[in-house]
């Protein structure tokens, strides 16, 4: 997708070598500046308002999730991926379930998928509303960002009819959901694809053509598909590069390849092709969305898991009634069925990117690895070299960009 408006990219000229008898500051930039959205630090050399180099640190809220991980049965690893991506957590927590089904060959029921599709795509939206709306108060608009975080509170009340929580959800289990949306679930699913896109509308006519914005963020921090690629960027910054890599397409889980939508891309790579990006990109979600319950209403009513006793958990009040639901919690509770010793990878297309799971497991009761490709880490260590020549005022806007979130940056 190329920009709709003839881009006004304001005279920044190149850092040139600096004189060695010219005096530059140390600035810290971090780890507790509101301008980092994050606890993470950046030291920068700066001549004037012009940074000349920077190192980047991180690990200020590095929790050993991985490590904790190799800890815990499988079921117990969601309350970890919640705390990823916490603008997008149920794309973790799905994820995470999907790379136990791969290695357990649990085959997922055609509803589930659609109600898993939707869980995402609204978590999506909630994530490019954080990023977008932020964007626009770093230069200086608060009031879009007032706007659409009415409808980020929203998609809270939708999770909280799923699951009963609105941050981080601990939403779905392995093999699906813990219970079928409800009537009023799905009202407010509804609901929301009609009163979204005026607002988001609405939003677009705040930015896309106003001078101050375009001047902002037009021809800053560009950068070409081979140096995103070089990198191993993914998401919508990549594509804002041009490349139209996203992992729903290019290898579809949860029969995204069933659905009709496109891959927004950018032109020039910069922060105002990133926002635009992330624009079209809600506007495909709610395409999907749409689809996703068409198709819920031609499958069999009630199904919200598949049938695998063996590793799903059955439901409370089972367990103290029946004695073969309390044999079968047991068992899953203390990890006495079987499982393959073997090693699978799996992705899916996170809202800042490829969010992989990398799992071995020796058949034991916990995974003997389990590595998380976060996007935020890799996406985020090109900031400091990119950083060099750059306004710092700039700086600050290429990281909002990004959409760094601290708790998937550090693990």
């Amino acid at each position: 997708m190329s920009s709709p408006i003839t881009k006004i990219t304001p005279n920044r000229p190149v850092f040139e070598d600096n004189d060695p008898q010219d005096e530059l500051i140390t600035l810290n930039i971090g780890p507790t500046h509101p301008a980092t959205h994050g606890v993470f630090q950046n030291v920068v050399q700066i001549d004037g308002e012009r940074i000349v180099s920077g190192v980047s640190t991180i690990g200020y809220i590095h929790r050993a999730f991985e490590k904790i991980a190799e800890h815990r049965p499988f079921y117990q690893i969601t309350p970890l991926t919640d705390r990823l991506n916490y603008c997008s957590s149920p794309i973790n927590n799905i994820g995470w379930h999907m790379t136990v089904e791969k290695l357990l060959g649990i085959e997922i029921p055609k509803r589930v998928q659609y109600m898993r599709v939707i869980v995402m795509e609204l978590a999506r939206i909630a994530d490019h509303i954080i990023c977008n709306g932020i964007l626009g108060v770093d230069t200086g608009a608060f009031s879009g960002f007032l706007y659409v975080m009415q409808e980020r509170e929203f998609i809270y009340e939708i999770y909280e009819e799923i699951c009963g929580a609105r941050l981080t959800t601990n939403i779905g289990r392995i093999g699906g959901f813990e219970r079928d949306f409800n009537e009023v679930a799905f009202q407010k699913i509804e609901e929301f694809l009609e009163r979204y896109p005026p607002v988001l509308k609405e939003f677009e006519e705040l930015f896309v053509r106003n001078r101050i914005f375009i001047e902002r963020t037009a021809g800053v921090a560009g950068v070409t598909p081979e140096e995103a690629l070089d990198y191993s960027w993914s998401g919508p910054i990549l594509r804002a590069t041009g490349v139209d890599y996203d992992v729903r397409v290019v290898s579809p889980y949860c029969s995204y390849e069933e659905f009709d939508f496109e891959v927004p891309v950018g032109t020039n790579g910069d922060v105002y092709d990133r926002f635009m990006v992330r624009n079209a990109e809600m506007y495909e979600s709610l395409k999907i969305i749409r689809q996703a319950l068409d198709k819920i209403a031609k499958e069999p009513a009630g199904v919200f898991h598949a049938d695998v006793p063996e590793f799903y958990l059955p439901p409370k009040e089972q367990v103290y009634n029946n004695m073969e639901a309390l044999i079968y919690h047991f068992k899953i509770v203390m990890g006495e069925w079987e499982t393959p010793q073997s090693e699978v990878y799996h992705a899916v297309e996170g809202a800042n990117g490829e969010l992989g799971f990398y799992l071995i497991h020796d058949g034991g009761r916990t995974p003997y690895r389990l590595h998380f490709r976060r996007p935020s880490f890799v996406n985020y260590q090109m900031f400091a070299p990119m950083s060099a020549g750059m306004l710092l005022s700039d700086a600050i806007l290429n990281m909002s960009s990004l959409n760094v979130i601290a708790g998937e940056l550090d693990a």
